[in-house]
C-alpha cells in the first residue's frame, strides 16, 4: 500500500508557512468559545498591566531625581540655594515639596507595581489555564472526527493509506497542532498587542527615538517570513518520516509471531533502524535550519539596543532626555525586542502546526467512494434475493478488471458456493454485497433494490459475515459475539454459541463469557476466534450469510461440528460461502466456478462435475481427499 502524498503548497494569499488548513485548524477556536474568549481577555489584561510597569518605574526614578536633587540644593549655604535652584528650573518651594514627597511617590509606586505584578500574574495563570483547556478541547474534537471520519471511509481508502500513517495524524500531528493553538498562537498574539501598544506609546512619548528602531522590525518580520517558508515543509518530511517509524512499529508488532518464527528480527530491526536513520536526518536539518534562526534573531534584538544606546546617550547629552524617561524608553524597548526573541519559538511551532494542519485535513477532506446516495432510503427487511447483473470491477487505480461481467441471481434461501483459484474474484463477490467496495459497471440487486440507492446501515445490518482474517478486539467473549448486538441478552449470545459449536470451550474457560479475549483475541487459538466470529454473526440472525473462507483456522472435527450447526442456521437463509471442503459443494444449490474474474461454469455439483473441465480439475485435486476424511470423520 502507498500512502498518500500531500505537497503542502502554500494557498495564495498567505505565508508560504500558514498555509490554508493551518487557518482553518484555528478557526476550530470558535468551537471552544467560550473558554478562548477567557484565554485572550485574560491576555490583554495581563499585557496592559505589564506595560503600565515602565511609566512606573519612570515615576520612581524622577521622584528619586527630584528628591537627590532638592537634597543637594536645599543643604547648599542660604545663598547659593536660590542660584542653584534657578538653575534647576524649580523655585525653593517646589524643592522643599520634593524633597518630603519623594519618599512616598516612591513607595506608592512599588505598592502600584507590585498590584499590577500580582494581577499579571493571576490573569497569566488564567490566560496559560484557559490556552491549555481550549487546546486540549480542539484536540477532543479533532481526534473524534479524524477517528468518525476513518470509520466512515471506504475500504479502499484503507487499501492505498497505512495504518501506522493514519495512527501518527490522528495522535501526534493533532498534538504538534495542539501546542501551537495552546503556546504558539498565544505568543504571537501577545507578540502583537505587546508590539503595537508599545510602539504607539514610544511615539507618543518619544517619537524621534523610536523612528531610530523601527527599521529593525522589518528585518525581524523578513527572518519570520524566509525561516517559516524554509522550515514548514521540512516538518511536513519529519511527519511523513515519523509515519513510516510508526507504519513499520505497527506491522511488526502486529506480526511479532511470524517475525520470530522465521528468525527475521535482525532484519526487521534493520529496517526500523533505517526508516529511524532517516527521521534523524531531516529531524537535523530542522535542527541546523533553526540553530541558524537563533542567533539571527538575538543579533537583530542586539543591533536594536546599540541604536538605542547610542541615540538614547546622545538625547541624554543634549538634555533633551531624562534619566526616568531613558529608563521607561529601555523597559519599554525590551517589549519590543522581547517578540523578537520569542520569533523563532513562535516560527518552530507554526512551521510544525502548518504541516500537521495539512496532514490531518487531508484525511478530514478525504472523499469516500462508498457513501449513502442523497436519494437512499432505508432497505426493509429483506427476504435474501441477490442479483449480480452484469458486474464489473477494478480497484481504485487499477485498469484491470478483478471482475468482468459478471452476472447471476440467488434466491432466498439458497447457498451459493463461490469455487475458483487465489486471484479468481471469489473475495471480491462478497465484497460488494454488503457494498464495502461499489462496482465499476453494472449493479448489485437485493430483493431488486440496487444496493448503491438504499442506505448502508439498512442494508449491513441483515447480512452477517465471518471475514477471512478473523478479527475480535479487546474485552470479553460475551462482548465479543454481542459486537453486532450490545443489547443482546446473555441467552442470546449463548444459544449463538452454541450454534457455533463454542460453548464447550467457552465455559472450560474460569470466567467463562467474561473471559478476556486479549489483543486481537491473542488467548484464543484460531479455531476458537474462528467460532466466535461465526457466532458474532449468527447473533445478527441475518437474511443473507456471508461466510468468507470461515472454516480454514479449524480441524476437521472442529469443522464438522460447525458445519452441521450451520447446515441447520443456513436454512432460509441466503448463504454465500467460498467453498474450501467438499459438503459445501455438495450441499450447494448453485455453484459458481471462476476464473480470472469471470464466472466460467454454474450449477449443481453433478452437473458441472460433467460439463466443467476446470471444476472438476479442481474437484479431483483438491476436494475429493476431503470427501474421504469427511467419511471417516462420519464413521
Amino acid at each position: 500500500m502507498q500512502a498518500q502524498v500531500v505537497s503542502g503548497r502554500p494557498k495564495r494569499g498567505h505565508p508560504p508557512f500558514i498555509n490554508r488548513s493551518l487557518l482553518r485548524a484555528i478557526g476550530y477556536l470558535g468551537r471552544q468559545r467560550q473558554t478562548a474568549l477567557i484565554a485572550y481577555g485574560a491576555l490583554i489584561v495581563a499585557t496592559l498591566a505589564q506595560l503600565a510597569v515602565p511609566q512606573l518605574v519612570q515615576n520612581i526614578i524622577d521622584a528619586i531625581t527630584r528628591g537627590a536633587t532638592a537634597k543637594t540644593i536645599l543643604s547648599l549655604p542660604d545663598i547659593a540655594q536660590g542660584l542653584a535652584a534657578a538653575a534647576a528650573g524649580r523655585s525653593l518651594e517646589q524643592l522643599r515639596a520634593d524633597s518630603l514627597s519623594a519618599e512616598g511617590i516612591m513607595l506608592n509606586a512599588a505598592l502600584i507595581i507590585v498590584a499590577f505584578a500580582v494581577m499579571r500574574g493571576a490573569f497569566s495563570f488564567l490566560q496559560a489555564y484557559m490556552a491549555e483547556k481550549t487546546s486540549q478541547g480542539i484536540a477532543f474534537d479533532m481526534r473524534n472526527e479524524i477517528y468518525a471520519k476513518i470509520q466512515r471511509l471506504s475500504f479502499s481508502y484503507h487499501d492505498r493509506n497505512q495504518t501506522g500513517q493514519l495512527i501518527t495524524r490522528a495522535v501526534d500531528d493533532v498534538e504538534k497542532l495542539r501546542l501551537f493553538l495552546a503556546q504558539g498562537l498565544v505568543l504571537a498574539a501577545q507578540a502583537v498587542l505587546l508590539l503595537g501598544a508599545t510602539l504607539i506609546i514610544l511615539l507618543l512619548t518619544n517619537w524621534r527615538l523610536t523612528l531610530a528602531i523601527l527599521p529593525v522590525l522589518p528585518v525581524a518580520l523578513i527572518l519570520f517570513m524566509i525561516f517559516g517558508a524554509i522550515s514548514q515543509p521540512l516538518f511536513f518530511q519529519v511527519q511523513a518520516r515519523l509515519s513510516k517509524v510508526n507504519t513499520i512499529l505497527q506491522e511488526n508488532l502486529a506480526g511479532i509471531k511470524v517475525v520470530k518464527a522465521f528468525v527475521r528480527e535482525r532484519y526487521e530491526q534493520g529496517r526500523f533502524g533505517e526508516a529511524a536513520r532517516d527521521l534523524l536526518e531531516w529531524q537535523l536539518r530542522v535542527g541546523r535550519t533553526f540553530s541558524f534562526l537563533f542567533p539571527l534573531v538575538f543579533l537583530t534584538a542586539q543591533v536594536g539596543q546599540a541604536v538605542i544606546l547610542y541615540f538614547g546617550g546622545s538625547q541624554i547629552i543634549s538634555g533633551t532626555l531624562n534619566l526616568g524617561e531613558y529608563q521607561s524608553f529601555s523597559l519599554y524597548l525590551v517589549f519590543v525586542f522581547f517578540p523578537i526573541g520569542q520569533l523563532g519559538f513562535i516560527v518552530s511551532l507554526m512551521a510544525q502546526a502548518s504541516a500537521s494542519a495539512a496532514r490531518i485535513f487531508e484525511i478530514l477532506d478525504a472523499k469516500s467512494e462508498v457513501t449513502n446516495a442523497p436519494d437512499a432510503v432505508p432497505l426493509g427487511e429483506i427476504k435474501g434475493h441477490v442479483e449480480f447483473r452484469n458486474v464489473t470491477f477494478r480497484y481504485f487505480g487499477s485498469s484491470a478488471p478483478v471482475l468482468s461481467h459478471v452476472s447471476f441471481t440467488v434466491q432466498p434461501g439458497q447457498t451459493v458456493a463461490l469455487l475458483g483459484a487465489t486471484g479468481s474474484g471469489k473475495t471480491t463477490i462478497i465484497n460488494l454485497i454488503p457494498r464495502f467496495y461499489d462496482v465499476t459497471e453494472g449493479a448489485v440487486l437485493v430483493d431488486g433494490m440496487d444496493v448503491r440507492k438504499v442506505t448502508l446501515e439498512s442494508l449491513r445490518s441483515q447480512i452477517g459475515i465471518v471475514l477471512q482474517e478473523t478479527t475480535l478486539f479487546s474485552g470479553t467473549i460475551r462482548e465479543n459475539i454481542a459486537f453486532g448486538r450490545p443489547e443482546a441478552s446473555l441467552e442470546e449470545v449463548i444459544a449463538a454459541a452454541k450454534a457455533a459449536s463454542a460453548h464447550d470451550f467457552i465455559m472450560s474457560f474460569p470466567q467463562g463469557y467474561d473471559t478476556p479475549v486479549g489483543e486481537r483475541g491473542a488467548t484464543l487459538s484460531g479455531g476458537q476466534k474462528q467460532r466466535i466470529a461465526i457466532a458474532r454473526a449468527l447473533l445478527l440472525n441475518p437474511r443473507i450469510l456471508i461466510l468468507d473462507d470461515s472454516t480454514s483456522n479449524v480441524d476437521l472435527m472442529t469443522e464438522y461440528q460447525i458445519r452441521k450447526a450451520l447446515d441447520q442456521l443456513m436454512k432460509g437463509r441466503t448463504s454465500f460461502v467460498i467453498a474450501q471442503r467438499i459438503s459445501t459443494v455438495l450441499n450447494a444449490d448453485l455453484i459458481l466456478v471462476l476464473d480470472k474474474g469471470q464466472i466460467v461454469a454454474s450449477g449443481k455439483h453433478e452437473e458441472l462435475l460433467e460439463t466443467c473441465e476446470l471444476y472438476a480439475e479442481i474437484y479431483s485435486s483438491q476436494l475429493v481427499g476431503d470427501a474421504e476424511l469427511d467419511q471417516s470423520i462420519a464413521a
